[in-house]
């Protein structure tokens, strides 16, 4: 029989900390439940839990007493702590949280600088990308492949369709059409190379990615598209042919250099040509949790930081075209990557284990969870080169 614990109850060595659960009882906004493995159960907030958080062990007790963000995020990775309910409203509990690790904060800036840029940018998309290989993210990430926001116009609309929206946004965007030339930097598993490429677009597909360039290659030899990978950072790049347009999905978050991007923009680009970017943005450049600076981004990775870009622009012959907000469709985007992960758990355990299954539900349930209460946001751009640049 579990043994419900009241406010005053006196707690034994093996329970929350009163300091903790005092803190819970003032500043819970939604009910939920705490679970351990020694039968003590916990009820903070008025009405039906909305989630509970199970504690196996004391190591996952220890984190929850220190209200510690990155040491419960790694206890939840090693099994100490589980959550069963709704995903979004527990990780809606993180304001009760502290997350001091500035030491994560500061590596990213100091790496680039001991390493170089590129140098620095092929170890964290290797960390990143090439360590789980390319059918790991295909658990999750749809039919269209692409890893960056889609666009909805209806919350109940399927991924597919909301990412072929965002591919043909970008093509339209850049008034391509068949015969142009356009640069894809960081063509990811080739969501825009495959889009373009069968409407007779000729993309230039750029990748640092080992596995990224293995998949482009053979998707473009096996649909005969008029397309080509070259496995090269985009501030390295050069054409002996202009671009008619360049399109940077989703990786302005490993580009933080916006001048250096602006200025390799400006070379490759014909006059008249179009740069669309879009990507996940705050308005604090390097301001991630720690439990995604450690697990999931390491290296240099940053959000995109509008008001910072837009400073760069302005020392630019680029011309600002539009600026589209798409939160709410990162947060629609997020969210059904993570049921996706859900519906794959199985699978993803057997072939990546369990630790990786847990690390990347919490950081795409977390990364919706951001997106829907404004914590991060998301853009799209277009720019344009003028005739007389």
């Amino acid at each position: 029989m579990l043994k419900a614990i009241s406010n005053s109850h006196i707690l034994s060595s093996s329970g929350l900390s009163s300091s903790v659960q005092k803190r819970f009882f003032d500043q819970a906004r939604i009910p939920f439940a705490i679970e351990l493995w020694n039968s003590h159960f916990y009820c903070f907030g008025k009405g039906e839990p909305l989630f509970k958080l199970i504690v196996n062990d004391i190591r996952g007790l220890a984190a929850l007493n220190q209200l510690d963000e990155c040491k419960l995020s790694e206890a939840y990775i090693d099994g100490s702590l589980d959550i069963t309910g709704d995903m979004l409203q527990a990780l809606s509990m993180r304001y009760l949280l502290t997350d001091r690790y500035l030491w994560y904060r500061l590596w990213r800036h100091v790496v680039p600088i001991i390493l170089g840029q590129i140098r620095s940018d092929r170890q964290a998309i290797s960390q990143h990308y090439d360590d789980l290989g390319n059918e790991f993210y295909l658990t999750f990430l749809g039919k269209t492949r692409c890893y960056s926001q889609a666009v909805f116009e209806r919350d109940n609309e399927t991924l597919e369709t909301a990412q072929c929206r965002k591919l043909n946004f970008a093509i339209e965007a850049c008034g391509l059409k068949s015969g142009d030339r356009v640069l894809d930097v960081g063509a990811g598993w080739g969501a825009f190379t495959e889009h373009a490429g069968r409407q007779g677009i000729r993309v230039t597909s750029l990748t640092i990615s080992q596995e990224s360039m293995q998949f482009l290659t053979a998707l473009i030899e096996q649909l005969k598209l008029p397309c080509e990978a070259i496995n090269q950072h985009f501030l390295e790049h050069e054409s002996g042919e202009c671009y008619d347009a360049i399109v940077i999905i989703g990786v302005m978050e490993h580009l933080p250099n916006y001048p250096a991007v602006l200025r390799q923009c400006q070379r490759l680009l014909k006059p008249g040509g179009r740069v669309y970017l879009d990507a996940s943005a705050s308005r604090q450049k390097y301001q991630l949790p720690s439990f995604i600076s450690r697990y999931i981004f390491r290296r240099n990775h940053s959000c995109f930081c509008l008001h910072d870009f837009l400073k760069g622009v302005a020392k630019t012959p680029f011309e600002l075209q539009a600026i589209y907000n798409d939160r709410h469709s990162y947060f629609l985007t997020c969210k059904a990557w993570a049921e996706n992960l859900e519906d794959a758990r199985d699978e993803i355990i057997h072939r990546w284990g369990e630790a990786r299954y847990r690390m990347f539900r919490l950081y795409l349930w977390g990364s919706a969870h951001s997106f829907l209460l404004k914590y991060l946001d998301a853009y799209r751009l277009i720019l344009e080169l003028p005739q007389t640049a």
